[in-house]
């Protein structure tokens, strides 16, 4: 039975609020490795009993992750991560690809080492099917666009695409032309909120990682079809099926396994709770600042439940995210790999916005721990840096709001 975290009756002093940059480990999921890294420490790949019950505690976890997204278990392989999950996928083929132009840096990385199209995205950053159709050409081998995007929290419409893709397979075949044409997804971001169900989804390689969803960090899988032949990227000892050879991280696996478990037994009631939340904090940032900017689709089917970017025009992100760090509020300025690199990310630009309004962006992400409390903290804190930082650069209300209006009106928002 899974009991649910009341909401805090105490005021908060401080809110994390990056929950898509790194989740903290659930306390299920350390239960269920802490054998593994104590007293279960054996090789799965020796020979005795001891090893070889560890070896059947890796193979039922891995029947576990199948469960969670409809999969049979002999076609999930665990990586050390998303990334290394993305590149295994990529790696399954050698022809022209094509992806979109907000991907994960891994993503666009892989795109671009061979033969690629990058297809825009609207000003809301979902891609239009049929652009990412009119990209392909005959030596198109993959697609790859994500479930979700963890800057802007917009939701692709993979299966829409999925259809028109299996229309033009069969085109392919019926032409005699038996290149493959595959649809990957990295549902990484998603799988706490979305249903990562690979038949749902339709996809021939779906991608996902322990560290979003309360698991440990350097875990994650790639599931391929049946149709799919991987290609191994780690050569070794042949583990994983001869894909990813090296001593497995039982212990992550273990985790993984219960750590999706749980996010799929809670995924309904906690969507609906942070939809609540960050319909909270939204409310309560536009109320101070009308003239702030929300990125993203308007419709809530269209956004991940627990993200919202906001753009503060005119300002600087990072002196925000240095006064909030005071005041105990951690939030994001972006994709974790983009901000290490203390630049504007490739999502903002895609979709247009205005470098003035982009290095204004703070992404803040709620989690199964935030708490009503947290929220409230956090507009408190945001509006006493936000309101710091206008004074010390001399602009009133009425100033950031024309500012705003002169911002974006040169940019597709």
């Amino acid at each position: 039975m899974i009991v649910e975290k009341p909401a805090s009756a105490e005021p908060a002093t401080s809110a994390y609020l990056d929950y898509a940059a790194a989740t903290p480990l659930d306390p299920e999921v350390l239960q269920a490795m802490t054998p593994y890294l104590t007293g279960r420490f054996y090789n799965p790949s020796a020979p005795y009993a001891l090893a070889r019950a560890v070896r059947a505690d890796v193979e039922a976890a891995r029947a576990a992750v199948a469960r969670c997204i409809g999969a049979r278990p002999g076609n999930v392989t665990f990586t050390a991560g998303a990334t290394e999950a993305n590149n295994l996928a990529f790696a399954a083929t050698g022809g022209h690809v094509v992806t979109d132009a907000i991907e994960h840096e891994s993503v666009l990385a892989c795109a671009e080492a061979r033969p690629h199209a990058i297809v825009g995205v609207g000003p809301d950053g979902r891609v239009d099917p049929e652009d990412v159709l009119s990209a392909v050409t005959p030596a198109t081998q993959l697609v790859s666009v994500s479930l979700a995007n963890g800057e802007i929290g917009c939701v692709q419409p993979v299966r829409e695409l999925s259809r028109m893709m299996a229309q033009l397979r069969e085109a392919r075949l019926a032409a005699g032309d038996l290149t493959p044409l595959y649809l990957h997804v990295d549902a990484s971001q998603a799988a706490s909120c979305l249903t990562v169900d690979v038949g749902s989804i339709g996809c021939d390689l779906l991608t996902l990682s322990a560290a979003k969803i309360g698991g440990p960090k350097q875990v994650g899988l790639l599931w391929a079809s049946d149709d799919v032949a991987l290609r191994p990227l780690v050569l070794g000892g042949g583990q994983e099926g001869g894909l990813r050879s090296g001593t497995e991280n039982v212990a992550g696996i273990i985790g993984f396994a219960r750590a999706l478990e749980l996010a799929c037994a809670r995924r309904r009631e906690e969507s609906r709770r942070l939809a609540s939340l960050r319909g909270r904090l939204e409310r309560g940032l536009l109320a101070e600042f009308p003239w702030a900017q929300v990125s993203g689709p308007k419709k809530a089917k269209f956004r991940l439940p627990g993200l919202l970017h906001v753009s503060f025009p005119g300002l600087e992100a990072r002196r925000l995210v240095i006064g909030l760090e005071r005041e105990g509020v951690s939030v994001g300025t972006g994709s974790a790999c983009a901000a290490s690199k203390m630049r504007v990310s490739h999502v903002l630009r895609a979709i247009g916005m205005p470098e003035e309004a982009a290095a204004g962006s703070l992404r803040m992400t709620l989690g199964r721990p935030t708490t009503e409390a947290e929220v409230d903290y956090a507009v408190a804190a945001v509006t006493r840096v936000v309101r710091a930082e206008m004074s010390r650069l001399g602009i009133s209300d009425g100033q950031a709001a024309a500012n705003a209006a002169r911002i974006m009106g040169g940019g597709r928002q």
